[in-house]
């Protein structure tokens, strides 16, 4: 019994200094900060197209630009296994273009993978 217990007291505090290791291996990692706008993704009749909403008011696009992206590339990594996003872009700008709903901004995009 007490071999046991020594076997899993050895084990438990050899594990405990793995993180140790890995940061020196493979550098310490950053700490994962939130997105500064909520957007929700709705997909369109053609499940490769789709919106994503963000209540932002009226803010440049470059705020809102990684609050956008990010659930338009997790929904076309999931649903097609690539990020691959063409959102549909502005002539007068050249960037994405949007459409603006009172403090919503509503961006529109289409999964181009596969």
């Amino acid at each position: 019994m007490r071999v046991w217990v020594l076997i899993f007291l050895m084990s438990t505090m050899g594990l405990s200094g793995c993180s140790g290791v890995r940061d020196r291996i493979f550098g310490a990692g950053e700490e994962a900060q939130g997105l500064p706008f909520r957007a929700v993704l709705a997909r369109g009749a053609d499940r490769r197209n789709f919106t994503v909403r963000v209540r932002a008011g009226a803010v440049p696009v470059e705020q809102v630009r990684e609050s956008v992206r990010f659930p338009a590339t997790r929904y076309c990594l999931t649903t097609y296994g690539a990020s691959d996003t063409r959102w549909t872009i502005d002539p007068a700008t050249r960037d994405w273009a949007f459409q603006q709903n009172g403090n919503d901004m509503v961006f529109s995009g289409r999964c181009v993978a596969r």
